[in-house]
């Protein structure tokens, strides 16, 4: 059974990890089996456990250690569950969004670029997409689209920072996903799995996301850039296609995550 220790101050070291702890510092890039992340909410915690994360400890309203959440508690051993009253706990950034309960969890073990290959149809890749609202946002569209798994460059946000998480609804936890290596020649490496690539970018040789070519392939990674400049024109050379989506009133593009969410409509593969 959990042991349940009251917080009374917010300076309590017990709080550094959820407070007072930098995301690069819970990532811990030169020791990366002891990086940490922190999920928010019940249900992106109960996601995260399904997926198989070890869970370090938990935060919680008192009045969240009943009902759904006093089950995810239950499913996960003997760890500490810290409790405050709510004044304590509103002086920790976002906690208000959070439903009342946090996990620090430790990260798992990363996959590569080329296990999340396997076996896909449709991917999606991000390049230098930095900000991880729209991370987390492109994941969730892309786990309830149809998408089969997703690949970064190594310059992208995190998508186990902590407002991704959120914003994916912990879809990060559900749909198969890895970094390409630093240095990567990471087209070369889609087209020896026998992927096509349809680069997302204004061009005025981009056929419509909808287009029949694309609908046909039978492996497509669709490719996103970073918000502002895009996809690099090195990148746009060594793809199959440039896509865009058909616009109207003299709009010229959308924002990364609502352009992800259409071309995933258009493409998807269920």
């Amino acid at each position: 059974m959990s042991k349940v220790i009251q917080i009374e101050n917010f300076e309590a070291e017990e709080l550094d990890i959820y407070a007072r702890t930098r995301e690069i510092q819970l990532l811990n890039r030169h020791e990366p089996e002891k990086g940490i992340f922190i999920a928010e909410s019940p249900r992106v915690i109960e996601r995260a456990l399904d997926a198989g994360c070890e869970p370090l400890s938990f935060l919680a309203e008192k009045r969240h250690l009943e009902g759904e959440e006093k089950k995810l508690i239950e499913r996960c051993g003997e760890i500490p569950v810290y409790t405050a009253e709510l004044s304590v706990l509103t002086k920790i950034t976002g906690y208000q969004l959070t439903r009342g309960m946090l996990c620090a969890m430790r990260r798992p073990i990363g996959r590569t670029a080329i296990t999340v290959c396997k076996g896909a149809r449709r991917l999606v890749v991000l390049e230098n997409v930095v900000n991880p609202t729209n991370v987390g946002a492109i994941f969730r569209s892309a786990a309830a689209l149809g998408m089969d798994g997703i690949l970064l460059t190594p310059d992208c946000s995190d998508p186990l920072y902590r407002r991704a998480i959120r914003v994916s609804m912990g879809t990060v936890f559900q749909i198969p996903w890895a970094y390409f290596e630093k240095g990567e020649a990471w087209t070369s490496t889609l087209h020896k799995m026998d992927f096509k690539i349809a680069a997302m970018a204004l061009s005025k040789d981009a056929i419509a996301v909808d287009d029949s070519r694309l609908l046909s392939e039978e492996r497509l990674a669709v490719v996103l850039g970073t918000e502002g400049d895009g996809l690099a024109e090195s990148t746009l050379s060594h793809c199959d296609y440039q896509v865009c989506i058909p616009m109207a009133h003299g709009v010229d593009s959308l924002n990364v995550a609502a352009a992800s969410a259409v071309a995933f409509w258009a493409l998807k593969n269920f």
